[in-house]
């Protein structure tokens, strides 16, 4: 995850798939893909201001140029 100030993130494609989810206080907004279910992005509930978002989920983004990053399993707080 990286953060970005609200009026920076666009979704320039699959918007129409993504699907809002909210819990708890629901002022955390968060959202995932209809179709694979991957985590995209979140609306902090902490700073409102700023969206958390998934770097795998872009698309010209080469990861491997980030050096050592911490992969989650989507399941359990373990990385892996």
């Amino acid at each position: 995850m990286a953060g970005v100030p609200l009026k920076f993130l666009r979704v320039v494609k699959g918007e129409e798939k993504l699907t809002l989810y909210q819990w708890n206080t629901r002022q955390a907004r968060h959202y995932f893909c209809s179709v694979c279910g991957i985590y995209t992005h979140h609306q902090r509930r902490s700073n409102p201001d700023e969206f958390g978002f998934n770097v795998a989920c872009l698309e010209s983004l080469d990861t491997d140029t980030l050096g050592p990053i911490g992969l989650g399993d989507g399941a359990s707080q373990s990385l892996i």
